[in-house]
């Protein structure tokens, strides 16, 4: 899920629970639509991503570069381990800003929000286009509401 720092979520895509977080950042990020006020093509590029360890992945970091999208995103120990053993290889570190990184839990908090919904907290729904659509119209009521 992405969510924007006001609480409101921008784009999510459902799986299932066994399936990580990391291969569905680009999918995510790819249904980012934001309108314009004066018109015009909508925005799709997000200014600034955090996330935690588990999005750290060179697919991900590559196509952040690639859209020039700041990221604040923790380098995992065993990441930083194998980019020190390579030496000069291994590339530069990545670059961390911790006041950003607080802010990070918009994205949970957006979250809890949608939680809120009785139907979205406990998917009484069996199949994922229906929850789809159930989380749906639970975001829209988030953006109806403020």
């Amino acid at each position: 899920m992405a969510g924007e720092g006001g609480r409101r979520p921008l784009a999510f895509v459902i799986t299932p629970g066994q399936w990580g977080d990391a291969p569905q950042l680009i999918p995510v990020l790819e249904q980012i639509r934001v309108l314009r006020p004066a018109g015009g093509h909508p925005r799709t590029r997000a200014d600034h991503l955090g996330g935690d360890k588990a999005y750290s992945s060179r697919r991900n970091r590559r196509h952040l570069r690639r859209r020039q999208i700041k990221d604040t995103i923790p380098e995992p120990r065993n990441q930083r381990a194998n980019r020190q053993r390579s030496g000069s290889k291994g590339g530069r570190p990545t670059r961390f800003d911790r006041e950003m990184y607080r802010r990070r839990n918009a994205v949970e908090r957006t979250i809890n929000r949608l939680k809120t919904f009785r139907a979205v907290a406990t998917r009484y729904d069996k199949r994922a286009y229906v929850f789809h659509g159930t989380v749906t119209v639970a975001s829209i009521r988030l953006w109806l509401r403020t």
